[in-house]
């Protein structure tokens, strides 16, 4: 294997970087949910010897955990080997989960209860007590259905996209959108091959990958690299980088093993492609920060051409209102995951994407410019999808009337 050289952010940890703010958001809930848990559970043990030995106990552990991968997830582990940094940052953010949820659906079954008169008869309330220790378990189920069932359940998602004076060369063109792989732990190669496999089989014309085909330094880049140059389309596979190439300093060697591979990492530039006469300029560019969303696409005017159809390759969505303004027909993202775990289907607000911005998944508009986010095909924290099944993206190019 090549060695990949390391070029962009350095490994010295100065201080907390602003991407690390939902980090610390959510290791704060999982800390309250923890705390709340042991401070229930020890009103249950206190006063008897053998339990409160190990409560004592799992309170360490879990306390030591929590420490742990707090650290490890602001880079202070990078010295240490991958796989139990790995096992311990799953084992906290999954029980992190639930033990939320948990406590939630606790709390409000109390609530409910409290509500209920005093005269309500003592079997039907203690019936409603065995069903509320029933639904308090339920995250346990939900998460490992989650686990063990969406995270591979791709899901082959169509739409026609609609571009204002499309030239009649290009309708009904088909676009391949693939984003999000995550090869690693918790995405394995043969499982990558199914993912190509079935893109394959859509026949696309153009194949694009929008950033984060591994989570760190230590996943198989090559391996990723590998599979995707198995993408058969008419005119080629192109690319941009996403911010966990960035994170594990391999943006100047995703692009030059890509290259060799045949897939064209666009950085800053632009490919323009001759469809039966008339153009397709394909530009691309490395991930945008949020926190730099004052400066997103700034000194990229030259990428667009004048009387060509403009597509876009930025990993982060929230570049969208900027690539609009500029002129593009059609920007292709991913970044969000579509929230990996949610229930938007109880409420919109139930998506941890929103947090970070509107587009979270599928189609938006800004007046003649389109911007399509996919799912992507991996995980990342924990190897769970719920509500936000893993997508193969295949988008057709039609005629706005």
């Amino acid at each position: 294997m090549v060695n990949r050289s390391r070029t962009g952010c350095s490994s010295q940890v100065s201080m907390i970087p602003k991407r690390y703010y939902l980090t610390l958001l959510s290791m704060g809930m999982i800390l309250c949910a923890q705390a709340f848990i042991a401070h229930r559970t020890w009103n249950y043990v206190r006063g008897r010897p053998h339990l409160e030995r190990r409560w004592k106990i799992g309170v360490s552990v879990c306390g030591l955990l929590l420490l742990a991968t707090l650290l490890s997830l602001l880079g202070f582990t990078e010295w240490l080997p991958r796989t139990p940094v790995l096992v311990t940052q799953t084992l906290v953010n999954f029980f992190g989960l639930t033990s939320i949820a948990s406590v939630g659906i606790y709390l409000a079954m109390q609530g409910a209860m409290a509500q209920l008169p005093s005269s309500f008869q003592g079997e039907r309330r203690e019936a409603l007590r065995t069903i509320a220790k029933a639904a308090v378990v339920s995250p346990v189920v939900v998460m490992g259905f989650g686990t063990f069932v969406e995270r591979t359940n791709f899901e082959v998602r169509e739409c026609d996209i609609a571009i204002r004076n499309l030239p009649v060369q290009m309708e009904g063109m088909r676009l391949l959108l693939l984003s999000d792989i995550h090869l690693g732990a918790f995405l394995s190669v043969k499982t990558l091959a199914r993912v190509i496999d079935q893109s394959n089989e859509l026949k696309a014309h153009v194949a694009f990958m929008t950033g984060d085909l591994i989570s760190s330094a230590k996943d198989p880049l090559d391996d990723c690299l590998l599979q995707l140059s198995r993408l058969r389309s008419d005119w080629g596979t192109f690319g941009c980088l996403g911010n966990h190439e960035v994170y594990a300093e391999d943006e100047n060697y995703t692009a030059v093993q890509g290259k060799k591979l045949g897939i064209r990492f666009l950085r800053g530039e632009a490919q323009v492609l001759d469809i039966g006469g008339t153009s397709l300029n394909v530009a691309g560019v490395d991930y945008q920060p949020f926190e730099q969303r004052s400066r997103y696409l700034q000194g990229s005017a030259s990428l667009v051409r004048p009387g060509a159809v403009n597509v876009l390759l930025s990993h982060n969505p929230d570049v969208f209102p900027a690539a609009a303004a500029r002129g593009y027909d059609l920007m292709l993202a991913g970044h969000t995951h579509g929230g990996q775990i949610t229930f938007e289907i109880l409420s919109p607000v139930l998506n941890p994407a929103r947090i970070l911005t509107p587009f979270v998944r599928g189609l938006y508009s800004n007046g003649a410019s389109s911007c399509y986010v996919t799912r992507g095909i991996g995980t990342l924290g924990v190897p769970t999808r719920l509500g936000a099944r893993p997508e193969i993206s295949l988008l057709r190019l039609k005629r706005l009337a």
